[in-house]
């Protein structure tokens, strides 16, 4: 059920913006490492118990690297703090293979990317594709300040190759305006794509106007929860594959019960965000608490997150 993971070396660490750095991962031996494509994640294990998931920034046809950005978080839940203050260059790390829950899409048509703060860094490969099969985009990237801002000059020069529009603001600087999303996506012909990552009420705003668009061109994706994970508990999960039974109480989400009794599941936000635990539902009512899943699958009710989501029937059996 777990995938093992890559062993990288730490080849590089560069300042790009005020508590932004990005790191630059290379297979040991210097050779091809997985493919991936634009739009990304790798999860990193830091610790036994800290695994956090982080956009590869770089080319899709580049094969001999990975290239993450990470934010330090001051406020965050300790793995933006690992990275900044304890990795240095010549580290041997572990990975994971390339996941893509925010997958750009190739066809022959425009696209228009909108990123905020460290939302740039999938969007990032995105615009490097784009630019490499020639196909037509903008992008209406937003920070706080000049100095939050991460890949400023490789954004105008992505822009000046490709003949592309970049435009960047800074919203808490003099004369700064906050990114009018509505009037972004009102000028999207139907058959343009649309792309959003950012904070929290930039994607509500997004997903709030782009209702009405033809749902296969309008692609988000979240860095964080919208709600709290379901900790109520006083239900029981019943695994169809190994025919364990456990029962979650208050206090634990099904993720911490399963790791609790020794069960190797795969993870790594534990928030709802990345997809990684994503697990099928044989029988029993999730309460979804994610924002991987779309409306439509939760309604469904096949798929649960089980990081963060619990249940609403007192027994849920799943395909673990």
């Amino acid at each position: 059920m777990v995938n093992a993971p890559l062993n990288v070396l730490l080849k590089g660490i560069t300042f790009e913006a005020e508590r932004i750095n990005t790191y630059t991962l290379q297979a040991i031996d210097g050779g091809a490492l997985p493919a991936f494509t634009a739009g990304a994640h790798i999860e990193l294990h830091l610790a036994p118990s800290l695994i956090r998931s982080y956009s590869l920034t770089n080319d899709p046809a580049e094969r001999h690297r990975y290239v993450i950005a990470v934010k330090h978080e001051v406020s965050g839940r300790g793995g933006s703090a690992h990275v900044h203050a304890r990795l240095k260059v010549g580290d041997v790390l572990q990975v994971s293979a390339p996941h893509n829950n925010f997958v750009y899409d190739e066809g022959k048509h425009a696209s228009i990317f909108i990123a905020g703060g460290i939302g740039i860094t999938p969007i990032l490969s995105m615009m490097r594709r784009a630019t490499a099969l020639g196909r037509r985009w903008s992008l209406h990237y937003t920070s706080r300040t000049r100095r939050d801002a991460a890949f400023v000059a490789e954004i105008d020069a992505l822009a000046a190759a490709s003949g592309s529009e970049a435009h960047i603001v800074f919203d808490q600087e003099a004369g700064g305006v906050a990114l009018d999303i509505a009037a972004i996506v009102a000028r999207a012909s139907d058959d343009t794509h649309v792309y959003c990552c950012g904070p929290l009420p930039m994607l509500e705003a997004f997903r709030a106007t782009t209702r009405s668009r033809p749902p296969h061109t309008v692609h988000l994706e979240y860095f964080s929860p919208v709600q709290e994970a379901a900790t109520a508990g006083g239900f029981e999960v019943r695994l169809a594959k190994s025919g364990r039974s456990v029962a979650v109480a208050p206090g634990k989400t099904i993720l911490e019960t399963l790791l609790d009794a020794g069960l190797p599941v795969s993870y790594a936000c534990g928030e709802g965000t990345c997809g990684t635990c994503e697990t099928t539902v044989i029988e029993g009512v999730p309460d979804h608490r994610d924002v991987f899943l779309t409306d439509e699958e939760h309604a469904a009710n096949r798929q649960i997150m089980i990081c963060c989501s619990g249940a609403k029937t007192p027994l849920l059996v799943l395909d673990l």
